[in-house]
């Protein structure tokens, strides 16, 4: 192999810096690199589906960032020379991408976007008429781009530009419309006042072309028009700062509801009218409310760092099961797939970051579909004289948390993290004080129940970096440092990790 490109592979899709400007990092998303992957994804996609590049069609779209005409004008020459049919679509979202296999009939789709990474990165995102690719897929098209020539293709393709956003806001509007049944049918959302917070990312759309012609008042959203520096904040619900903007910009302005995006709108988070913000464990709570419909028995597949004052919620205010996963949102997805395969009644699939997909929705992480589904309902509610946020009413939240992260200090950094995992396991079946989870499927969980403890922490592997993520939650305010002094001393003895992390919570 005379390339090398696996060093680019995030997950499931491409990432890596497209832009100059930040000492230290080099340009590594170059123009050869994106043509030669795109073309490999084709050849793929051509395999996968047993037909002749010039039989498929694909579509292309980006999010705001800075770099995203470049690698587009890549990615259309890569579409060109495979001699395939396609659509420019431009800014979109990604979920509208993968929609493209569904409302245009394409065989596949590329997004280019690197969600909430710094301004100066970029990727790629593959879809096929299943969804999102996975890891494995996307080793095996990175092997195709680094083996194979892609400089005399036979050509012929040809490109389109097509609106596809508008087709995609126009889906939501009707959802919005039928969902709801207002008097005023045309106008459902008349008389609410709804703050939309895209970042300067691709989600402006929502407020103008989804909200806007439905009545609502949009006036107090922020940071619509596209920006890829990203003036204002992070386009992240789960960055502090971001959330605190739009939980801000709720109050000042007296809204009925508010809508964070991050810069493609595959996550999203919510604000009530208070100016609380609905975020990681009330945000999983609330869309699980919506999804289960009153069924019971259902299925409610997260990731492993949710409290356990949500699993008591699906469990007992929503008589349904929570089954925590692995991190990852293609591994919660994948999971609440193989229960239903198993015929099991999973309707939602949804991590604590905000990637939420539900089985109505083709299991896509689609946060526009997400708050779209929270705005009917607070629509419904309204009209008997209910708020949304009394769909979480019981729902108990932690006094503190934490999230810290131990550098592991060898390069056998897997094999470490298994000692370290072994070592609390064995101290947690000899302690009576250490109670372990019985549906940890990552890492390990443990709990006390202690008065000056209270609360949980996990303990994990990175998936990819010699990293020990530990969560830590107490329902006791000093329980977070009582935990973390505890894990301390059960750590100290290991000379590979670097514990100098733990230094704020010993003192």
């Amino acid at each position: 192999m005379r390339k090398d490109y696996m060093f680019l592979k995030s997950g499931t899709d491409v990432r890596g810096v497209a832009l100059e400007g930040v000492e230290g990092q080099n340009v590594v998303l170059t123009d050869e690199v994106v043509y030669d992957i795109v073309c490999a994804f084709v050849k793929w996609v051509s395999k996968r589906y047993d037909k002749k590049c010039s039989d498929l069609c694909l579509a292309v779209g980006n999010d705001s960032r800075l770099s995203a005409d470049r690698i587009r004008a890549s990615v259309i020459k890569a579409f060109c020379g495979c001699g395939v049919r396609a659509y420019n679509c431009s800014l979109s979202s990604t979920p509208a991408m993968f929609m493209t296999t569904v409302h245009l009939g394409c065989d596949a789709a590329v997004q280019i976007t690197a969600s909430h990474h710094p301004f100066n990165r970029n990727g790629l995102k593959f879809f096929t008429k299943e969804g999102s690719i996975e890891s494995e897929d996307l080793t095996e098209i990175l092997q195709i781009a680094q083996s194979e020539d892609f400089e005399n293709l036979s050509g012929g393709g040809v490109v389109k530009e097509y609106d596809f956003m508008s087709k995609y806001c126009e889906i939501l509007r009707d959802k919005i419309k039928s969902e709801v049944a207002a008097e005023d049918y045309e106008h459902p959302l008349k008389g609410k006042k709804i703050m939309v917070d895209a970042g300067n990312g691709a989600g402006g759309f929502y407020a103008e072309k989804v909200l806007k012609p439905l009545g609502a008042d949009v006036s107090a959203s922020q940071f619509l028009e596209p920006d890829g520096s990203f003036p204002n904040h992070i386009p992240n619900p789960e960055d502090k700062y971001a959330m605190e903007c739009a939980c801000r910009a709720v109050r000042e302005s007296s809204a009925d509801f508010g809508v964070i995006f991050d810069t493609d709108v595959d996550r999203a988070g919510a604000v009530d009218r208070n100016g609380n913000e609905i975020n990681r464990n009330r945000l999983i709570a609330l869309s699980a409310a919506i999804a289960l419909k009153g069924e019971k028995d259902g299925y409610i597949v997260t990731d492993s760092v949710t409290s356990d004052g949500l699993k008591k919620f699906i469990e007992e205010n929503l008589s349904a099961h929570h089954y925590r996963y692995k991190r990852g949102y293609r591994n919660v997805i994948n999971k609440a797939i193989e229960l239903e395969k198993q015929g099991k009644f999973c309707p939602l699939a949804i991590e604590t970051s905000g990637h939420a997909a539900l089985k109505e929705n083709y299991f896509l992480d689609d946060g526009a579909y997400l708050v779209t589904k929270f705005i009917i309902e607070m629509a419904s509610l309204a009209k008997q004289g209910k708020e949304i946020e009394d769909l979480i009413l019981g729902l108990e939240e932690p006094k503190e948390s934490a999230e810290i992260r131990i550098d592991i200090l060898c390069e056998d950094f897997k094999a470490c993290g298994d000692s370290v995992i072994k070592s609390l396991q064995s101290k947690g079946e000899s302690d009576s004080a250490w109670k372990l989870a019985d549906d940890s499927r990552e890492g390990i969980r443990v709990s006390f129940s202690e008065p000056d403890k209270d609360g949980w922490f996990l303990l994990r592997q990175s998936v990819h970096d010699p990293v020990l993520p530990v969560n830590i939650e107490s329902n006791t305010v000093g329980g977070v440092n009582e935990i973390a002094k505890l894990l301390f001393e059960n750590l100290k003895s290991f000379d590979e990790l670097d514990l100098s992390v733990f230094s704020d919570y010993l003192k």
